[in-house]
């Protein structure tokens, strides 16, 4: 009679350890999942931020303006003079990228323009002092109305304008990057005697 209580219980017993059995394995498998899908995520994420990365290290391409877009306003190969009010580029951009990939370096002859292609040279003078620098364009903007130019720090002390932020000026490009590659000269390139 023990032997058929016995098989009796084991027999009871099967379906309740079975379905221990069954959580148990369904648990593992949930697990395992989740971790594959975990898996499959980070990989996703890191081969995202790997192609942005590399996006954002690829060169900007200077001669054909694409910038045009981002400020709506045309870019001017001609190389004429214009006239108008610069300011200089405040703490807050130091060490920041530029238009062209660079980082703003405070110390150099960097500068903005909205119409100037970048690569641009020019010759900016302050109307009010003579005092004149040359500059290479490497970033967009000023984006405040009436300015035509953003200098470094460096070159606003060497134009004067630090002491009011601002300073009315001409603007002569040197050397104008075209849209084909060439380089055309500005009218600041021409110098007449008498340097004007």
């Amino acid at each position: 009679m023990e032997t058929n209580l016995h098989t009796t219980a084991r027999r009871l017993s099967t379906p309740f350890v079975d379905a221990d059995l069954n959580r148990l394995q369904h648990s593992r498998r949930a697990k395992i999942r989740a971790l594959l899908l975990l898996f499959l995520i980070l990989a996703l994420f890191y081969g995202l931020n790997t192609a942005l990365a590399q996006q954002q290290a690829a060169p900007i391409d200077t001669t054909h303006a694409n910038h045009k877009a981002a400020n709506n306003a045309p870019l001017d190969r001609s190389g004429k003079a214009r006239k108008g009010t610069a300011s200089y580029y405040g703490k807050k951009f130091y060490k920041k990228e530029m238009a062209d990939g660079t980082r703003m370096n405070p110390q150099s002859n960097v500068a903005a323009s909205k119409t100037l292609p970048i690569g641009t040279q020019a010759k900016v003078t302050n109307l009010a002092t003579g005092a004149s620098a040359v500059v290479v364009i490497k970033d967009r903007g000023p984006y405040v109305k009436d300015r035509i130019v953003d200098v470094s720090p460096k070159t606003a002390d060497k134009l004067g304008l630090k002491e009011n932020g601002t300073a009315p000026v001409e603007v002569k490009p040197v050397e104008v990057p075209q849209s084909d590659g060439s380089v055309k000269p500005g009218v600041g390139a021409v110098q007449t005697p008498g340097g004007k």
